[in-house]
């Protein structure tokens, strides 16, 4: 059965499956579920563990004999299996659905993988395993969710923000600073518990304390665009750079946002129904509450213009010249990375003057730096 991390705790204090399924890229989060399960496993007896990784080249019939015997000590046996690439080939997916098929008793089996996609969650493999057991999804803390987090990770520590305004803006604050590194934010959190008592803290006192550790990752950017976040995206924009990412790869990243505002924008003017047109573009998960009002502040005109932009930006990040000859009045900004923040803009915050004014700059260029 599939099973929500929420839903953990309840399901493991009514009593143990025999098979777990862990998967998912939010590293921190699946540890501390995999930590649970092995802390329940040995109050229920499970203290004789086996660790198997898969490779090239690795016997699947030791896991397979691990399985079905007994400890020689008589003790109930933690088995676990790691599957870092997501793909255990031919051989692997028959031993999986074999061990899926002979559930022992006396043998608690954990696999740990990383985020699947929709095809192999409907393999056969996949889904012998789900069924025999139980398939824990760890799902990714989406940037609007974060400052909640951290308020129950700090409650957990026995410790709270500042009522009102002042609570609101430390959350917001720390979620700045730990954006896209969640394992950081464990460790800020932490930090704070260390550093002062348990209670309230001040905004002051988590400014004081709290790093800048954030890692932006470009195919976030996408959301700061279409929400209007114009600080956030200016932030991952410095913070990108700062850790040396590829300006052509933010340049493609932005760009095919902008042609799928401008196929949906084209699509509804000609009738078609917007969630029909959401569907045909892929538009999933966050993006998906986003797109409208990101399509209702810009423009066809404002797309249009923006690629045009993006032409001129392609051929400045690869080298070449950067505008057309004669008409400097076109030409994108000396540096690339400001051109990439206008462009951006045009979906964040189209009604700007026709000269836009310098973009602000974070504390999130010197991020890079920072250590985790």
């Amino acid at each position: 059965m599939q099973l929500r991390l929420d839903a953990l705790e309840a399901h493991l204090a009514k009593g143990l499956a025999g098979l777990y399924v862990v998967y998912g890229d939010e590293h921190l989060l699946a540890q501390e579920a995999c930590d649970r399960i092995r802390a329940t496993a040995r109050a229920a007896g499970f203290t004789d563990r086996s660790v198997f990784t898969v490779e090239r080249g690795f016997d699947w019939s030791s896991l397979l004999g691990a399985s079905q015997s007994m400890s020689l000590f008589g003790d109930r046996q933690l088995v676990e299996l790691r599957i870092p690439s997501g793909k255990p080939g031919k051989e692997g997916a028959e031993a999986l659905k074999a061990l899926a098929a002979a559930v022992n008793d006396d043998v608690l089996t954990m696999i740990t993988l990383p985020r699947l996609d929709a095809a192999t969650q409907k393999s056969a493999w996949f889904t012998a395993l789900s069924e025999a057991g139980v398939a824990l999804k760890i799902d990714p803390v989406e940037r609007a969710q974060l400052p909640n987090w951290v308020g129950q990770r700090l409650a957990a520590q026995g410790q709270r923000v500042a009522a009102g305004e002042e609570g609101r803006r430390a959350l917001a604050f720390i979620a700045e600073r730990v954006e896209g590194n969640l394992l950081a934010a464990h460790q800020e959190i932490q930090k704070l518990g260390l550093l002062y008592p348990a209670g309230s803290l001040s905004f002051e006192q988590v400014q004081d304390a709290v790093l800048n550790v954030a890692r932006y990752d470009v195919f976030k950017l996408n959301e700061a665009m279409l929400a209007g976040d114009v600080g956030r995206l200016s932030r991952m924009l410095d913070g990108l750079r700062g850790e040396g990412e590829a300006a052509v790869l933010v340049l493609w990243a932005v760009v095919e946002e902008v042609r799928t505002l401008l196929r949906i924008k084209r699509g509804a003017a000609a009738g078609k129904p917007l969630a029909v047109l959401v569907r045909e573009n892929r538009v999933w998960g966050p993006r998906e509450r986003l797109i409208g009002p990101a399509l209702s502040r810009v423009t066809e005109g404002a797309l249009e213009k923006a690629l045009a932009l993006a032409a001129r930006l392609d051929r400045q990040v690869k080298g070449l010249s950067g505008g057309t000859p004669g008409n400097h009045r076109n030409d994108p900004p000396p540096d690339p990375w400001d051109g990439l923040f206008e462009l951006a803009m045009t979906v964040a915050a189209p009604k700007t003057p026709a000269v836009p004014p310098a973009r602000p700059r974070s504390s999130a260029a010197t991020s890079a730096r920072r250590p985790v």
